[in-house]
C-alpha cells in the first residue's frame, strides 16, 4: 500500500529477496506511473521500484474495497504503507486492527515523522525532510552558500532500506515468538541515523585541534589529470598520516618542513595551498589510471568523477550484474539497476520479472489467495471496486 519512492523502494528490496509482493494502487494510480521516460504507457521511474511486483488495484474508501484488503491481510506476512499518520484508521483499516485479525501480521508504516508525536500532521516528502534534518544546510555549505536541492531523493531511499530491515528482523523475530508487530519508521529519524557527522554538530565540548573533526570529507580533494578527467582521492590532506601519504605520493616529502604544514592546525589554515600544490601534481599525470597507481601505491583510494550512469555502463557494472534488463512491456527492454546482493549460499536474489499495469493482476492474486471466482472479480470491476488500465 505505497506510492512513490519510500514504500516502493522496501517492496523492492523485499521483491528482489524472493518475497511475493503485491502492490494494492488505488484507482488514480501511483503518481510516478505518468512521469517520463515512458514505452507502452510504462515509466522506468515506476518501472525501477515496482518490476517484479504483482499488481491489484483496488479503492479502499469504498467499504466492498476495504473488506478485500482485509481478506488479503488475513493470509498476508507483511503489509507495508507509507500514507500519512491516520488515514489507514480512516478507512477502517489501523494497523493495530489488522494484526487483531492476523496476529502473525507484520505492519510498516512509512512516515516523515512518525506515527506519533508534535509533528504527526505535517505533509512529508524526501525534500521537506531532508531539509529538517539539516541536509541541505550541510550540503549548501560546500555551494558558496547558494540554497539547492540535489536532484537524489536520500530521505526515501534510506527510509525504504531501513523499513525493510527491520521487517526482515521481525520476520526472524517472529519466526521465534509466533507473533507479528507494528513498525512505525520516520523519514527524519532515518536522515538522522544515516548522518555519520550528526555526532560533532551535537558535540557541545572542547576539541583537540590536532585531529580532523569528523573527518571531513568535504575537503577530500578533486583534481584533473592532464587529459582533463577529474577524481577524487578518500583521504583528508590535513590529516595525521594522511598527509604524508600525499606528500609521498605527489613527490614531495620536504613539505613535511614547511611551517605552513607543520601541523593539522596550520595545514587547515593553508588547506587551499595544499589542496593547489596537489593538484598542480595531478596535471602532469597523463590520465586517470596512472594516477590510480601512483596513489594506490601510497594507500590512497582514487575515483574517477564519472558522468550521471556511466558506471552502469563500464565493464566492472556488466561483470557483477550490476544492471539488469527488463520489459519494457513490449518487444524491448530497458536498463534499470539490480540488487547490490550476492549470496554464496542460496537462491538467487536481484531484480526478476516485470512492471505491471495497474490492476493486471486483479484476476489471479484474488483468485489465488481468496479463492474469488470470475463473477465476483467481474462484479467487483463493475462497482468500481476493483479496476484496471491497459495501454491502447
Amino acid at each position: 500500500m505505497s506510492r512513490v519512492l519510500s514504500g516502493p523502494h522496501c517492496g523492492r528490496i523485499l521483491a528482489d529477496l524472493g518475497a511475493d509482493v503485491i502492490k494494492v494502487e488505488p484507482p488514480d494510480g501511483d503518481l510516478t506511473r505518468f512521469s517520463t521516460p515512458r514505452r507502452h504507457s510504462m515509466s522506468t521511474y515506476y518501472s525501477q521500484q515496482n518490476a517484479g511486483k504483482r499488481n491489484v488495484s483496488l479503492d479502499l474508501s469504498t467499504a466492498a474495497g476495504a473488506d478485500v484488503f482485509r481478506e488479503m491481510v488475513d493470509v498476508a506476512d507483511v503489509v507495508v504503507e507509507n500514507y500519512r499518520p491516520g488515514v489507514l484508521a480512516r478507512l477502517g483499516l489501523a494497523p493495530s486492527d489488522l494484526i487483531e485479525r492476523n496476529p502473525r501480521l507484520i505492519v510498516v508504516s512509512i512516515s516523515g515523522y512518525g506515527q506519533d508525536g508534535p509533528w504527526i500532521d505535517r505533509r512529508a516528502y524526501a525534500p521537506v525532510v531532508e531539509a529538517e534534518a539539516g541536509v541541505i544546510d550541510i550540503q549548501n555549505r560546500r555551494r558558496s552558500g547558494r540554497k539547492t536541492k540535489d536532484p537524489l531523493s536520500h530521505a526515501d531511499v534510506y527510509t525504504g532500506m531501513d523499513a525493510a530491515s527491520g521487517v526482515l528482523a521481525a520476520l526472524f523475530q517472529r519466526e521465534r515468538t509466533g507473533r507479528g508487530q507494528w513498525i512505525d519508521v520516520a523519514m527524519a529519524q532515518s536522515m538522522m541515523y544515516a548522518n555519520e557527522h550528526l555526532h560533532d554538530a551535537l558535540w557541545e565540548g572542547e576539541d583537540d585541534p590536532s585531529w580532523i573533526r569528523s573527518f571531513r570529507p568535504d575537503d577530500y580533494a578533486v583534481m584533473a589529470v592532464a587529459n582533463g578527467e577529474s577524481l577524487v582521492v578518500s583521504g583528508h590532506p590535513a590529516e595525521r598520516g594522511t598527509f604524508e601519504f600525499f606528500t609521498a605520493a605527489i613527490g614531495q616529502p620536504e613539505l613535511g618542513d614547511d611551517p605552513r604544514f607543520a601541523t593539522v592546525e596550520s595545514r587547515l589554515d593553508h588547506l587551499d595551498e595544499l589542496q593547489q600544490i596537489i593538484a598542480d601534481f595531478a596535471a602532469t599525470v597523463p590520465d586517470p589510471e596512472t594516477f590510480e597507481q601512483i596513489f594506490s601505491k601510497h594507500r590512497l583510494a582514487v575515483g574517477r568523477v564519472r558522468a550521471h550512469g556511466e558506471l552502469a555502463r563500464t565493464d566492472w557494472a556488466a561483470e557483477r550484474d550490476a544492471v539488469v534488463r527488463v520489459s519494457d512491456r513490449g518487444d524491448e527492454t530497458v536498463a534499470l539497476p539490480n540488487a547490490p546482493w550476492k549470496f554464496s549460499d542460496g537462491p538467487g536474489v536481484g531484480l526478476v520479472g516485470e512492471p505491471r499495469y495497474r490492476g493486471e493482476d486483479n484476476r489471479q492474486v484474488l483468485a489465488e489467495l481468496l479463492g474469488y471466482d470470475d463473477a465476483r472479480v467481474d462484479a467487483l470491476e463493475a462497482d468500481g471496486v476493483l479496476s484496471h488500465h491497459r495501454p491502447r
